[in-house]
């Protein structure tokens, strides 16, 4: 008899118990959103010996400092974004470019920003081999966004951050919705909406949401009066 412990794990199932179980059974409810997450093979996306865990509600780690948000996570923040099939996309921080996947499923243009150059090659690859055309990653810092194809309809972070820098407001489009994670990273930060109106920003808090930080940010300084 055949150990169980050798039986291949069924990722479409994984995949169809997360959708169910944990984005739609917490308050994601986007169509988009929830088709997206059942089409893209989230174990692609990690390092083999992690595939077993790809559809825990966890974040997975990829090296030192860099992590895979867990699913959860990335449901709200383009649920919140509401992304739209004619939007151009700015995906700060894609990693090995699972968000970017997701995204890609539902945007018009997908430009993933990846300051680590191994995980630039990692997420073209799968990308590619996902066949998403409408997804492109680039390197660079990723404070600075990617001005070269501004002005983006969304600009997402995929990790906590203590504040959005300048340059990043400055490429969203008039209308345009910005989806982070402010904070440390711990249960006191907060999944935030930015949405530029002309010159003005506003912002809005909708719950609380852990994550781990994403590399590259600085707290910027605060006027004192």
């Amino acid at each position: 008899m055949a150990d169980w412990r050798e039986a291949p794990m069924d990722f479409e199932k994984a995949r169809f118990n997360m959708v169910e179980n944990q984005i739609r059974a917490n308050r994601v409810t986007d169509p988009a959103v929830l088709t997206a997450l059942e089409r893209v093979p989230r174990e692609l996306f990690v390092p083999k010996a992690l595939r077993g865990i790809a559809y825990v509600d966890e974040d997975i780690a990829l090296d030192d400092d860099r992590y895979l948000m867990e699913p959860l996570v990335v449901a709200r923040l383009i649920q919140a974004a509401a992304v739209q099939s004619t939007d151009i996309v700015l995906d700060v921080g894609c990693a090995t470019g699972y968000s970017s996947a997701v995204l890609a499923h539902i945007a018009s243009t997908v430009v993933a920003l990846e300051s680590d150059q191994d995980l630039v090659i990692r997420a073209s690859r799968t990308l590619t081999d996902l066949s998403l055309d409408n997804a492109v990653v680039v390197g660079g810092p990723l404070i600075e966004g990617y001005p070269q194809q501004a002005p983006y309809d969304v600009i997402m972070l995929n990790g906590a951050v203590p504040s959005v820098p300048e340059a990043l407001r400055a490429q969203l489009a008039d209308g345009g919705r910005l989806v982070a994670v402010l904070g440390d990273g711990g249960w006191s930060s907060k999944l935030t909406v930015i949405e530029r109106h002309g010159n003005a920003f506003g912002q809005r808090i909708l719950f609380d949401a852990a994550t781990p930080a994403l590399p590259g940010f600085i707290q910027e300084p605060q006027f004192v009066f």
